[in-house]
């Protein structure tokens, strides 16, 4: 009877869990069980690690063997055990010495031909691997740089099986045909999770692919928009522009994730996590290192957009855009269900979804942006009267947006058409978006060395009940939100977020303390009526 064990890793979500794959042979009828709550494609890896030891030169053991994944108790998906698999099976039949498996993390898919293949949730793995204690991992080879993305793991990158026998041996290892440059790899292929591709819309991209081609100083006039905009970057407040078709909505939105500042390292680690498990990794490119940028389609799914879906739970739009900017353009097209659905991980950061086999959770601490038009016909005007819209049909149309997501959103501002004057100045250009990212940056600054020690990092992070009771304003600046709030212009929830955004505005201006003027600018964009105070950061300071 022969016995050996190694490791794996199984994710939850963009959690991991360090599995033991144990194997366990005695004589008898050739047979091959494997147990563990296995599903589909873990339960084909019999036949795959069969076909890949002997293509590798092994021989199979003809006994009875057992496979079992512990703990049982954790439902086990994906194709990511055939290494550990496979090598228990060798440790067992004694072709590897049992003694050297046991504290070695493994991860990869197995071709019949031995082969290697990488598959999604690398990283996450890896550092499940390295939270509980291991210090060896072994991973495919293309994917030995993010795994590498981990401190204190040593990562043994492999091409095949029989480097990796050779490896834990101590055998000359074999040179594997190297892969012809300029054909695609078929290694890579399952990589990139089905529905999330460019074509759905479903992709996030960096801030850092906006820069090459977006500037702000493209958008022309929208001096209140470029303002929200601005101060939505440096506190991370959630973004809501109201105006006509080709009035810039859009090139606002496209212009904000190169203003937020560059991710830490523990972000991007997270970021990479997310996009990982999703299949979104872009070749040669471990490490996402930029604020993302995800833009669903209206007609995108519940599931789409928080995350779920049928069988094993993927991360959706939200989390996608972790750390980063979700536009939601066009968002009344969306179903309300839907968009009723963000009011959870808007509050919480995180998405929690329940499922018969498990609960599964992804961060989504993201930086919505929602554009809408005014109407159906998108020409309702206070100031004309161009719509053909019949009133039930503009108040049928507002109202697709709920008054509770409303409130959670910090900047609401009008975007107005652009005149002929403003299109044609030549001088009408804004300020670049390397200007505004520099303040950005000094605001951000000065918001971490206030909120040093406390578990917030951002502004709009800030409980009401801390803003209340330690972070308090000039004296009187307030007068004007309280008497908003006494007159129902303001929620209670709506008054605190007023005074969040006076923070961010302070920060920007590099006051000490929100004064009548920074509190008079967050009531704007609050509300939209005037207060009496100019539009632009930069003609404040």
């Amino acid at each position: 009877m022969g016995f050996a064990r190694t490791c794996s890793v199984a994710l939850v979500g963009v959690e991991g869990v360090v599995v033991e794959v144990q194997a366990d042979l005695e004589p008898g009828v050739a047979a091959f069980t494997l147990v563990g709550l296995p599903d589909k494609s873990l339960t084909e890896s019999r036949d795959r690690v069969r076909a890949a030891v002997v293509n590798s030169g092994g021989e199979w053991p003809q006994k009875k063997l057992t496979v079992g994944l512990s703990p049982a108790s954790v439902p086990k998906a994906g194709s990511g055990f055939d290494l550990a698999v496979a090598c228990a099976v060798l440790g067992a039949a004694e072709r590897i010495d049992p003694r050297v498996l046991s504290d070695i993390v493994m991860i990869g898919e197995l071709g019949l031909d031995g082969r290697v293949r990488p598959v999604r949730g690398i990283l996450p793995a890896v550092l499940a691997a390295a939270d509980a204690g291991y210090e060896q991992v072994v991973v495919p080879e293309c994917a030995a740089a993010e795994a590498a993305l981990v401190p204190g793991v040593s990562v043994l990158g492999v091409r095949s099986l029989r480097q990796l026998v050779a490896v834990l041996t101590e055998e000359p290892v074999p040179e594997e045909e190297p892969d012809v440059h300029g054909r695609p790899d078929p290694l890579l292929a399952g990589l990139r999770m089905p529905g999330t591709g460019a074509a759905t819309g479903m992709h996030s991209i960096g801030a850092a692919q906006h820069d090459h081609d977006h500037d702000l100083a493209d958008v022309v006039g929208q001096r209140a928009a470029r303002t929200a905009v601005e101060v939505a970057a440096a506190g991370g407040h959630h973004l809501f522009l109201e105006g006509p078709p080709g009035a810039g909505k859009t090139m606002l939105a496209e212009r904000l994730p190169a203003v937020l500042p560059r991710l830490t390292r523990a972000d991007s680690l997270e970021v990479t996590a997310v996009h990982s498990v999703a299949g979104l990794l872009p070749p040669g490119k471990p490490l996402v290192d930029v604020a993302p940028y995800c833009a669903p389609h209206h007609s995108a799914t519940m599931q789409s957009l928080v995350g779920g879906g049928p069988g094993v739970a993927r991360p959706g739009a939200v989390s996608l855009a972790h750390r980063g900017v979700l536009f939601l353009d066009e968002a009344p097209e969306f179903h309300s269900q839907t968009l009723d659905a963000l009011r959870q991980p808007l509050e919480s950061g995180h998405v929690v979804i329940a499922r018969s086999a498990g609960v599964v959770r992804f961060p989504a601490r993201f930086l919505m942006v929602l554009a809408a038009n005014p109407c159906p016909c998108g020409r309702f005007s206070q100031r004309d009267s161009l719509c053909d819209c019949l009133p039930s049909a503009i108040r049928r149309y507002q109202s697709r947006l709920s008054g509770p997501l409303l409130d959670r959103v910090d900047l609401r501002v009008e975007v107005d058409p652009v005149t002929r004057a403003e299109l044609t100045d030549p001088g009408a250009r804004g300020e670049s978006t390397a200007t505004v990212a520099e303040r950005v940056r000094q605001a951000r600054e000065r918001t971490a060395a206030r909120l040093a020690g406390t578990p917030w990092r951002t502004n709009s992070e800030v409980p009401g009940r801390e803003l209340r009771s330690r972070y308090h304003p000039v004296a009187g600046a307030m007068d004007e939100a309280e008497r908003s709030l006494e007159r129902g212009v303001l929620t209670a929830r709506g008054i605190d977020r007023v005074l969040r955004v006076a923070w961010t505005v302070a920060d920007l201006l590099g006051h000490d303390r929100p004064d009548t003027t920074d509190v008079a600018l967050a009531l704007q964009l609050r509300t939209g009526v005037p207060r009496g105070v100019p539009m632009a950061i930069g003609a404040l300071t």
